[in-house]
């Protein structure tokens, strides 16, 4: 049981960190816009790298190199340009809190909170290098009591976040408090481009 715990408070010491994925899903949660996918793709795949990080770290190395991490930086570099060139371009556009607004496709969502969570390399060092290893020395029945705990707290967690979120969205039902919050969005997201691309010329 102590490993349960363990694992539990463990993982969320690390998902607690203010990240591009954890944005994303509030601003879905405020938007009400499939939640429950959001919040559950982004859980499961927490659970998955959490038990490949577990059961696979003493092959790490052959899997996770410098090359990787650069290639994974880009490509969430490229994609938080294109994602905050996207919130700046919805300046121009009356908002709309209608019912409307619940019509993007759940095919879009899932494809972008993938993206959010499979090109951001610090994913990997927090699930499957840092809970890997942390579990290392554990016996087999330990690893899996770590790995259930971990997991427990990214489904807390992300849940907990996109529909607390959604009980909050009713106090951004305007133009202006949404502008503001978009305006957020776009400060948060640009500052974490420039650390990430920062991290990326090191590793070149």
């Amino acid at each position: 049981m102590e490993y349960l715990i363990l694992g539990f408070f463990t993982g969320l010491s690390l998902i607690l960190a203010i990240g591009a994925q954890n944005i994303f899903v509030i601003e879905q949660g405020l938007k009400k816009q499939h939640v429950f996918l959001v919040c559950a793709v982004c859980s499961l795949s927490d659970l998955l790298l959490i038990f490949i990080g577990i059961f696979l770290f003493h092959y790490f190395n052959q899997f996770f190199s410098l090359f990787v991490e650069l290639i994974l930086n880009i490509l969430l570099i490229s994609f938080l340009i294109y994602f905050i060139y996207s919130k700046i371009k919805s300046f121009k556009i009356q908002v709309s809190f209608s019912k409307d607004m619940q019509n993007i496709s759940r095919f879009e969502i899932f494809f972008k909170t993938l993206s959010f969570t499979y090109l951001n390399a610090h994913v990997y060092s927090d699930t499957v290098f840092f809970l890997g290893n942390f579990s290392k020395n554990f016996l087999i029945n330990e690893k899996i009591y770590f790995g259930i705990g971990a997991s427990t707290a990214s489904f807390f967690f992300f849940f907990l976040l996109g529909y607390l979120s959604t009980f909050f969205s009713k106090y951004a039902q305007n133009e202006k408090t949404w502008k503001f919050i978009n305006f957020f969005i776009i400060l948060f997201m640009s500052i974490l481009t420039i650390y990430i691309s920062k991290e990326t010329l090191y590793l070149i």
